[in-house]
């Protein structure tokens, strides 16, 4: 799935270091799911979470409903949507509301391209392609600070990064690298992708990335970003 911040394109990069010691029947636990461009790559127990209620809504619907999502969406039916999401099941919101410029909530229709790009049918395409890879997954939606996680898991986190988007329901970076302090001393395997961490957490991965943060800015110049993976230096 197109979301903001994803890590499809290091999926190969991250997943052969967070998981080179896993042991058989370790937990796999992402508290900022998102996407599921890093999970849907992972095998055995998964545990997805994601605060974002009508994302998980929509997770919950694909996976365990079969729900089939339509296949294109209007202009005048996505700002319908948009405007009067109470109005709507919350799968269909988010289904609608992640199709938007850059990944981003309700960013901006994206029309089609003719001849060129059919990005609801991609949007498409995209999502029900990974719905066979996520069956069995444990879906949550709450805060990452209420997760109850199983002993000893590895836990991988994808955050708001500091300095650049906002999250919608905000967040605050002191007390989640205090959190992430505390899992590492549980006994839990934690990585967290990011571009900078507090001196007591250390870089074990990095590699340039560019980026626009947006799909339709083809005529920006991309921004220079390290996207690095943390370790809490126990």
């Amino acid at each position: 799935m197109k979301y903001m911040g994803s890590k499809a394109r290091f999926a190969k990069d991250l997943l052969p270091i967070i998981t080179k010691d896993r042991l058989p029947n370790q937990a796999y636990v992402e508290p900022f799911a998102g996407g599921m461009n890093m999970i849907d790559k992972v095998n055995g127990i998964r545990m997805a979470n994601d605060q974002h209620q009508e994302l998980m809504a929509m997770w919950h619907a694909l996976i365990y409903e079969n729900w089939d999502p339509p296949q294109t969406i209007s202009e005048a039916k996505y700002k319908h949507i948009k405007y009067n999401q109470s109005e709507y099941p919350k799968h269909l919101v988010a289904y609608v509301g992640f199709n938007s410029f850059g990944g981003k909530w309700f960013a901006g229709y994206r029309r089609d391209k003719e001849g060129k790009r059919d990005y609801w049918g991609e949007h498409y395409r995209n999502i029900t392609k990974q719905v066979p890879k996520l069956e069995g997954i444990i879906l949550s939606s709450q805060s990452y600070l209420d997760l109850d996680i199983p002993d000893e898991s590895i836990i991988y986190c994808d955050p708001p990064y500091a300095k650049t988007t906002a999250y919608r329901d905000g967040f605050n970076h002191h007390t989640f690298w205090e959190w992430c302090r505390q899992q590492a001393q549980k006994g839990h395997q934690i990585f967290i992708s990011e571009y900078s961490a507090p001196p007591d957490f250390k870089c074990i991965w990095e590699k340039d990335a560019k980026t626009t943060f947006s799909w339709h800015a083809d005529h920006l110049e991309a921004k220079l970003a390290v996207e690095r993976l943390f370790v809490y230096a126990i």
